[in-house]
């Protein structure tokens, strides 16, 4: 059964922490020693000052699908950086044994989650959307699609803490108890 955790409801959030720099932020990641819970990542997301001249490396766009910038990774976390134009969404997935946070930094994220029972198959459970500054994320497990809606009208700017890092991703089709694997692109073509 997928689980999502909803910040409003379920994760401390750090009011009185002070806002934590990309490069800060960066330099923590690098320095871990073990995965941190999803409460931590949340934490450094909903904290974090990022501006859109930090992101400018990341940030390109690609015709076909969304496109995956790694900003930093080590055996326990990584952090990522990924940009989607109108209509691109992920496959339907889960992550396999990784907890993550997404912040959203400009656009509109469409999430819907779903729910698998392997005699029935894949099952739509629920529809969210986040704006600019919101944090979304998942425990293990969570099957769920993430995208930039069509008729949103311009790009979408995330940024992604897994940990550990992603690897090969379970992905599932509605009505299918059938699971298959998917590995994402990092590519930059």
């Amino acid at each position: 059964m997928s689980t999502h955790i909803d910040p409003a409801t379920n994760l401390p959030h750090a009011e009185n922490a002070s806002p934590l720099s990309f490069r800060k932020l960066i330099e923590i990641l690098e320095s871990q020693q073990a995965p941190p819970p999803l409460e931590q990542i949340y934490s450094w997301l909903e904290n974090l000052n990022v501006s859109s001249a930090e992101l400018q490396p990341y940030i390109r766009f690609k015709d076909g699908n969304y496109w995956r910038h790694r900003v930093c990774r080590n055996d326990q976390i990584e952090m990522l950086v990924l940009c989607w134009r109108p209509g691109h969404r992920t496959p339907i997935h889960d992550h396999n044994g990784s907890h993550g946070a997404v912040l959203v930094h400009d656009g509109i994220l469409w999430e819907t989650t779903f729910a698998f029972d392997p005699q029935e198959g894949l099952c739509y459970k629920a529809a969210r959307q986040y704006s600019a500054g919101e944090v979304t994320g998942a425990q293990v497990p969570d099957i769920h699609q993430l995208g930039n809606p069509d008729v949103s009208g311009h790009g979408l700017i995330t940024l992604h803490i897994y940990a550990p890092p992603l690897g090969v991703l379970k992905t599932y089709k509605v009505g299918s108890p059938e699971i298959d694997l998917y590995i994402p692109d990092d590519t930059e073509a």
